[in-house]
């Protein structure tokens, strides 16, 4: 039997649940307006950070190489992103942005209005407390399931 959640922790979760619902539609309504879908997009800014191994940015979305390399090929095809050598390791190929890529990159994070507004009416001090709290909430791991 599930423990019970209080009335307080359920709010916070609802709450969590509908920015991150909202977040999601937005996002991807910003993307499609750069002509990208949601995971192109979301590649794309991770590339605009540093160039990544397949791998990595499989990792950082939390899904399969395979699907990421259908992603950057589509993104390549666009010429936003580039394969390329890692200099520390020939064997593996880095995606990267090209120079539109990151132009594109920064026209998106640009037209994140949605989800800069709401944090423009949180003092500089309010957005510390919620980064701090949403990075130690973020650094609890969930218990291994019993097996």
């Amino acid at each position: 039997m599930a423990p019970r959640i209080d009335p307080l922790t359920f709010e916070v979760i609802e709450l969590i649940g509908t920015v991150v619902a909202r977040y999601h539609e937005e996002y991807e309504h910003a993307a499609a307006q750069h002509a990208l879908t949601g995971a192109q997009a979301r590649v794309l800014g991770l590339l605009a950070r540093e160039p990544m191994p397949m791998r990595r940015i499989a990792q950082q979305l939390k899904c399969e190489p395979s699907n990421v390399t259908g992603i950057v090929d589509r993104l390549e095809g666009r010429g936003l992103v580039e394969r390329r050598p890692d200099p520390t390791d020939r064997r593996v190929k880095l995606a990267a942005t090209t120079e539109s890529g990151m132009e594109t990159a920064v026209r998106l994070r640009g037209s994140l209005d949605f989800a800069r507004e709401p944090l423009a009416g949180l003092s500089p001090q309010e957005r510390m407390v919620l980064r701090d709290l949403l990075q130690r909430m973020l650094e609890i791991t969930p218990e291994e399931p019993a097996e």
